[in-house]
């Protein structure tokens, strides 16, 4: 068998896979369906789901990885019975891996671009108009965008162009145990608010009576599909972390811990996002419009809001651009494994490939704004993200799923062997018939749901 690059720490599997699933969903849009859909009763159904949906998948892409050794084409090659065709679904990996990127690298280029606002006064006695005059003046800036999104790259290829060790694993543990720091600092603040007590009140108490308004059903299924997207699987941002691992520990174990540590930070958001909210009586509106209008108005009416403005931006980027160097991770090892290539190589043709490939989400908010690929008042974005969300990450992890549990596959057999090998929480092997069953319709709803 090769020599394959692995991680030095247990700890850095584990930081940097977190690293992986922690972003933007889970600042600006884990906070806003919690506190639509009953508070405590949506974090509730959201826990239910992460157990019952998000770390079974989440052991299969690992698993996979791990036996296979590559990132997903390889490791199906490796896996799969003779004459079959599961490693062509590598090649739907890298693509999802290169699309996600295609407009995660400017969304991150917005929280850098944020992050020097806030540093340099521009919010300075800011109102509700002039932060979204701001916000807007920058959509239509395609040379500000196309800037901070090219740094995105050229930093994170920098990164992982120092290997495994060296590079990802050592700059993405310092970016995460930062981004923790920042987190604690920014939820101790908004602790202080006045508006603490309301805030915590309508995010984390259940509240049936506001869960039965917005529906039990659907707050179940907002709860199944949060859980779900959270982990980003799928598209082998998570299987290749898989490949560098040892088999000291079980995988159920170790998706737990990432899982928790994903979990910990959304909910942490929303302690700092809702007595902030609630101490300034603004709405905690969903999506960019929360993280890049409202908060920049309640910042800058806090005694140092220039500070903590700066730090919360601080902290977006960190858990932004932890998931960059994951994925720009398993682009070069796909890149690398496919096509026999050497780091150097890959890192610079990778480069160069999601660099051009951004530029559309940029030119989407100004000079391309005419493409609306989802009709309305769609951008180049919310196309690449529909792709994305709404496809490849639920076919994706339903293929994951199926290659594992059906004799058709690997097997549920080698794969219970291959998640239970090592010390820690083993998964019971009566669990089949739903992995088998169950999971699958799970999965299918998803992806129903999100096309429809």
């Amino acid at each position: 068998m090769e020599n394959r690059e692995s991680f030095a720490s247990r700890l850095g599997f584990i930081l940097i896979s977190a690293g992986c699933a922690i972003g933007i969903g889970n600042v600006w849009r884990f906070p806003t369906v919690t506190g639509q859909n009953g508070g405590g009763v949506f974090v509730l159904f959201y826990l239910l789901f992460l157990i019952c949906m998000g770390v079974p998948v989440l052991t299969m892409e690992l698993a996979v990885g791990r036996a296979g050794r590559g990132s997903a084409g390889k490791a199906y090659k490796a896996l799969e019975p003779k004459g079959s065709v599961w490693h062509l679904h590598g090649w739907a990996c890298l693509l999802g891996c290169l699309v996600l990127m295609m407009y995660y690298t400017t969304v991150n280029g917005w929280m850098i671009s944020y992050f020097f606002k806030f540093l340099t006064g521009t919010f300075e006695n800011a109102t509700a108009e002039t932060s979204a005059a701001t916000f807007n003046a920058m959509l239509a800036n395609p040379g500000e965008m196309g800037l901070f999104m090219a740094v995105t790259v050229v930093l994170g290829f920098v990164v992982c162009s120092f290997g495994l060790r060296n590079g990802v694993e050592r700059i993405g543990k310092w970016m995460m145990g930062a981004l923790l720091v920042l987190i604690l600092i920014l939820v101790m603040h908004s602790l202080t608010l006045s508006g603490a007590g309301e805030g915590l009140t309508f995010y984390l108490l259940p509240d049936w009576k506001r869960a039965g308004e917005a529906g039990i059903l659907n707050v179940a299924v907002a709860a199944m599909n949060q859980s779900f997207f959270t982990l980003s699987l799928g598209i082998g941002a998570m299987e290749i972390f898989g490949s560098y691992m040892t088999r000291d520990f079980t995988l159920p174990g170790e998706a737990v811990r990432i899982c928790a540590l994903d979990t910990f930070v959304a909910i942490c958001a929303g302690l700092i996002i809702f007595p902030a909210c609630f101490t300034y009586g603004v709405s905690p509106d969903s999506g960019p419009q929360l993280i890049f209008v409202t908060l920049p108005n309640v910042f800058a009416s806090l005694a140092g809001g220039r500070i903590w403005g700066s730090l919360f931006f601080l902290f977006m980027t960190f858990a932004s651009f932890t998931t960059v160097i994951a994925v720009f991770e398993n682009i070069i090892a796909c890149l690398m494994d496919q096509f026999g290539l050497d780091r150097r190589k890959t890192v610079l043709i990778g480069g160069v490939v999601v660099l051009v490939a951004s530029i559309p989400c940029v030119l989407g908010y100004n000079l391309w704004s005419f493409i609306t690929p989802l009709g309305g008042t769609s951008t180049v974005l919310d196309g690449e993200d529909f792709l994305v969300s709404n496809l490849l990450l639920p076919i994706g992890s339903l293929i994951y799923l199926l290659f594992c549990v059906s004799r058709w596959g690997w097997g549920f057999d080698k794969y219970l062997a291959e998640t239970n090998t090592g010390s820690g929480i083993k998964m019971p092997r009566w669990l089949k018939p739903y992995f088998q069953f169950v999971l699958p319709i799970l999965i299918v709803v998803i992806l129903l749901g999100g096309l429809f």
